[in-house]
């Protein structure tokens, strides 16, 4: 399999979900401004929409969107149980936790990054990511994980996202059990590997 990533974004959750599961593949970094990878490839020949994360498989199936790609992970390894069985009420309740992730955090960051947006908007932006992050505290203090007590998918994504926080000025410090879930989640063996993994890839740009 190949994971076709750029450092510090979204596709950062899947590839934190591969090495959770041990599973082999190959790390293709990708420039999302030029749409090339790192060997000079286009990428927008890979995913047209160009962006990450892609994951391709073997036999060159191609899959993209980051919460229709863990999925797809934690099936080929179920017994890491990263995701609830298919068909039950729980892997629905995982797809709800994913669906909130990418539209009210996601994309709530989009606009956060952009230059040219004006500060009273981004304002905005940050009032509501503040009021959702204040549900998702509330939820953290009752368990570990977002779904309970078991590490899912939904916790590499949470946390990829919330990572975001610092590069664009949100302060979650009066959010103590989200603060302490972040410290949870950093510490996983898995995770530090992709961490450590980006900031080589990074650096190497």
């Amino acid at each position: 399999m190949k994971l076709y990533f750029a450092p510090d974004a979204c596709s950062l959750s899947p590839h934190i979900v591969l090495r959770e599961l041990g599973l082999n593949f190959e790390a293709v970094k990708v420039d999302t401004k030029t749409k090339k990878t790192a060997s000079g490839g286009d990428f927008l020949a890979v995913n047209p929409k160009g962006y990450v994360p892609v994951l391709e498989l073997d036999d060159g199936q191609r899959l993209t969107e980051g919460p229709a790609i863990v999925q797809y992970l934690a099936d080929q390894k179920t017994e890491a149980k990263l995701a609830p069985a298919n068909g039950t009420f729980e892997r629905s309740r995982l797809q709800e936790t994913l669906n909130f992730i990418t539209s009210e955090l996601h994309k709530g960051y989009s606009p956060l990054f952009n230059a040219a947006m004006p500060d009273d908007a981004k304002a905005i932006f940050k009032d509501k990511l503040t009021q959702r992050y204040a549900y998702l505290d509330k939820v953290l203090a009752q368990h570990e994980y977002v779904l309970g007590a078991q590490f899912t998918v939904a916790d590499a994504y949470l946390f990829t996202v919330t990572r975001w926080a610092k590069f664009v000025g949100l302060d979650l410090s009066q959010f103590a059990a989200l603060t302490r879930y972040m410290q949870r989640v950093e510490a996983r063996p898995a995770v530090q590997s992709a961490l450590d993994a980006e900031a080589k890839a990074k650096k190497a740009a």
